[in-house]
């Protein structure tokens, strides 16, 4: 028998306050035609003063173990993928951990920017099927509209806040690509391409800073390492591309979603598109759109799932999932 880490439950989270196109428009040089044309994106949330990423992944939490049939008690760990903490430390997960009255157990975070849920996974994924943990929840949280200059049109009219959790059990199965939970994971990154998607503040800075990115050269090397990391990922579970049933890709742009997915040779019906309700949520897009895609009935037990997402670093990464 194999171990599997099995998905139990899912959930999200999103602030009250919804922004659309033509409110950026007051803010900054831009158009709701521009920003559509340029991205997908029609519309974002932003979190309300006072409300902090932890607050976030805490209310995904509760819908993901809603979801599950499971209390705070239940889970063994908690993992939170942010690059937007409340706090230096404690983790986000901590803090987390505490919202949710869990006394028992262990959390931490992982930093791996939009790329960071993957991560997330990969660890969620290790523990499970090492014994380390049985149950672990897996969110990914981010308050990405406070690191942006909104002087910057090119970059601030992209990105939104939210959160989205999983939750992950350990199962039985036979070993092969049939079994259902988490049956392969690819991750990488480069630190040679960290000037092309940052931000310009920290302990070293003093300051928080403000997200810088290089937009053309972010976009030519997404494509390629989104489909490379999805292509490894399908074939390290003994599977083909042609066995895909969703793709549920991070929601940058629509462009990058799309181009990705012909080199995948994955049609768009296949895709689960969230970008243009979400914005680019960074370590929150996946499980925000596996939360849309299962509400809504697309995700059905026994599909296909391949997760795949690129962020600063660089970093980037893949999993395939059986639902």
């Amino acid at each position: 028998m194999t171990r599997r880490a099995v998905v139990k439950g899912v959930g999200h989270y999103l602030p009250a306050r919804v922004v659309p196109n033509v409110e950026l428009e007051t803010l900054v040089d831009t158009t709701d035609e521009w920003i559509r044309t340029r991205s997908g994106i029609e519309r974002r949330h932003f979190a309300a003063e006072g409300e902090g990423t932890a607050d976030m992944a805490a209310h995904a939490a509760r819908a993901a173990l809603a979801n599950a049939g499971l209390e705070a008690g239940d889970i063994d760990a908690i993992i939170v993928a942010t690059a937007t903490p409340d706090l230096t430390f404690p983790s986000s997960a901590t803090m987390v951990q505490q919202r949710l009255g869990m006394t028992t157990g262990f959390a931490f975070d992982v930093q791996a920017v939009c790329a960071g849920f993957v991560y997330a996974l990969a660890n969620a994924n290790a523990l499970i099927i090492s014994g380390q943990a049985n149950r672990v929840l897996v969110i990914g949280a981010e308050t990405f509209t406070r690191l942006l200059d909104w002087s910057d049109r090119a970059t601030c009219v992209l990105f939104g806040d939210g959160a989205g959790a999983l939750v992950l059990e350990g199962a039985d199965g036979t070993g092969d690509s049939r079994d259902r939970g988490i049956l392969a994971t690819d991750l990488h990154s480069d630190g040679s391409y960290r000037d092309l998607l940052y931000v310009d503040g920290g302990t070293a800075t003093g300051v928080t800073g403000h997200l810088k990115m290089e937009g053309r050269e972010v976009f030519r090397h997404a494509v390629e390492k989104l489909a490379q990391t999805a292509r490894t990922a399908v074939e390290k579970a003994g599977l083909e591309e042609s066995d895909i049933d969703w793709v549920v890709p991070h929601q940058a742009n629509i462009r990058i979603i799309q181009a990705t997915a012909k080199k995948l040779d994955v049609p768009m019906e296949k895709v689960i598109v969230t970008v243009q309700d979400h914005g680019n949520t960074s370590a929150a897009s996946i499980p925000l759109a596996l939360s849309v895609g299962a509400a809504d009935g697309r995700l059905q037990p026994g599909n296909l799932i391949v997760v795949e997402a690129i962020g600063g670093g660089l970093a980037w990464g893949a999993a395939a999932i059986r639902w």
